[in-house]
């Protein structure tokens, strides 16, 4: 019994120790990576608002890709795509280099954002009032000197809609991404391989069929959601050059093919319509002279017009695009328009004109 108690007290003496050691571990290294007076050469001292690059006219890789997490919305009727996207940005900085073994194992720290250097990636198409909308979350540094930076963030974007189609139609939405200041000549953007380490995917630069240029996003933590199926997520690295500037600048667009859900739309919008419509083909079945012509006519064209402002308010007021179901509205109600008027043109035409043509008066 007294051996028993003295094997468990040692084990919670050696956990507390442990637990002791890691945090002396992680603060020893934390003043090792920040002190200035731990650099023996000024230069290797990091500073933030310091490219981390050893010369000058080096180019700064930076890794970056897209998580979309859920399509929240997206407003027609002001052009706007409202997403959780979580953003994944990876680069190497010289500053922040140890070797485990010197301070108790420790392979990795997260360190507040402001206290290292970033790239100033944002959302060009952005149509938020902050324009950026990400959290700043720490900055996980490993002992080889990766930065990985993985910020969660709701975006709103701007997005070109086509409601030629409505409600069977498919939607693109770009967004692009890339440095607000640094040009390609000191910072290189580049798409970022699923499920690979930096080193690896430094080593795909010299091939030619690499993911660094296209590539897609990650989709393995979409919610899907109740409106718009999503059909995929393509990112395309361009390099656009300015009369300005003797480098380009880089950015990296990702493309969200997003297809309309169908089924809302079928059973509110699309049968109605069409028993309502066929019901138009009654007006010219009935007399000329029935009151219920008329009355029909009437409720028709009432019916149809409810459903074209219905459709006239979701879209965005734009004459790139008219939905063909609008202009479907539209001739339904011409046509019952036609049934009223048609009785007394036949009567016009036939009986006065033909008859005057036929039987001339002498």
């Amino acid at each position: 019994m007294h051996s028993s108690a003295t094997a468990l007290w040692a084990a919670i003496t050696a956990a507390l120790v442990s637990v002791s050691l890691a945090g002396l571990h992680e603060r020893r290294l934390l003043y090792y990576l920040f002190d200035p007076a731990n650099r023996t050469n000024p230069l290797e001292v990091h500073n933030s608002m310091e490219r981390p690059v050893k010369n000058e006219s080096n180019v700064l890789y930076v890794w970056f890709k897209v998580s979309l997490q859920q399509i929240i919305d997206l407003d027609e009727k002001n052009q706007i795509l409202f997403a959780n996207i979580w953003l994944d940005l990876t680069w190497h900085d010289y500053h922040f280099m140890w070797d485990p073994k010197d301070f108790g194992g420790i392979t990795k720290i997260n360190i507040d954002p402001k206290r290292v250097w970033r790239p100033d990636i944002l959302l060009y198409n952005s149509a938020d009032e902050k324009f950026d909308g990400t959290y700043p979350t720490n900055v996980v540094i490993e002992h080889t000197g990766n930065m990985n930076f993985i910020p969660p963030g709701m975006f709103r974007s701007t997005c070109k809609i086509d409601t030629t189609w409505f409600p069977f139609d498919t939607q693109v939405c770009k967004l692009k991404f890339g440095s607000w200041s640094y040009d390609g000549g000191t910072l290189d953007l580049r798409l970022k391989c699923s499920n690979e380490s930096l080193s690896t995917n430094e080593m795909r630069l010299n091939d030619p069929n690499n993911c660094s240029e296209i590539g897609g996003a990650d989709l393995e933590t979409y919610v899907p959601s109740g409106e718009w199926y999503l059909e995929g997520m393509d990112g395309k690295r361009t390099a656009a050059e300015y009369d300005c500037c003797p480098y380009p600048f880089i950015d990296l667009s990702y493309f969200i093919q997003i297809r309309r859900r169908t089924l809302y739309y079928g059973i509110n919008l699309i049968i109605p319509c069409v028993l309502i419509s066929s019901m138009s083909l009654l007006t010219f079945v009935l007399p000329p002279d029935a009151g219920e012509k008329i009355s029909l006519g009437v409720t028709i064209m009432l019916s149809l017009s409810m459903f074209q402002l219905l459709v006239a308010d979701a879209m965005p007021q734009t004459s790139e695009s008219v939905p063909l179901i609008g202009m479907y509205f539209s001739c339904t109600m011409v046509m019952c328009s036609l049934s009223w008027s048609s009785p007394s043109l036949c009567s016009i035409i036939i009986i006065e004109t033909l008859s005057r043509i036929l039987c001339p008066t002498g």
